[in-house]
């Protein structure tokens, strides 16, 4: 392994192999955050049909609840039944029978890792990547020499950037 001199060799090297050590989440998070930007669309999702049987007489709310259907709106009710836009619920019987569009498997996984809460299990790995990049984001300021052509050059796009993002923050 290389020999640590002093803060700049340390930033250097840290940034190096951990670099390389978080190269697959980053993959993963990457395409995650690109799939998310279109989660409102049915871009790469498939329908999958549902039919089971659930608790009786949920309302409105409830069964959106139950079935996982972010503003289930029933539009019209026949007896026991409840007409939605993606399937029936018979109140009386529990029998819910609908459809939900979905992505592949490991795409789902992925979008949920990127998406986790703090009671999630996989919490901790999110803290972890958000330090090292954090930690990416401040050890770059140490390759190169501040009094090199490109240090300088960099400052520039580094206050750009910062520029770009609060204007987009805002608006």
């Amino acid at each position: 392994m290389d020999k640590i001199k002093d803060t700049k060799s340390f930033m250097r090297i840290t940034h190096r192999y951990l670099g390389y050590f978080m190269a697959g989440i980053m993959v993963i998070y990457s395409l995650s955050g690109v799939l998310l930007i279109y989660r409102d669309t049915d871009f790469l999702k498939k329908e999958i049909k549902y039919d089971k049987v659930i608790d009786k007489n949920l309302d409105e709310k409830s069964l959106g609840k139950e079935l996982k259907i972010k503003n289930l709106e029933v539009q019209k009710t026949e007896g026991s039944i409840l007409k939605f836009k993606q399937g029936t619920y018979d109140s009386s019987t529990g029998q819910a029978k609908y459809s939900k569009k979905e992505l592949p498997y490991v795409l789902d996984k992925m979008a949920k890792l990127h998406k986790a809460k703090s009671e999630d299990k996989l919490s901790p790995l999110n803290a972890f990547f958000g330090i090292c990049l954090f930690f990416f984001v401040i050890s770059s300021f140490w390759m190169f020499n501040p009094k090199s052509k490109a240090f300088k050059r960099g400052m520039k796009f580094t206050v750009a950037g910062l520029v770009a993002a609060v204007i987009l923050l805002l608006i």
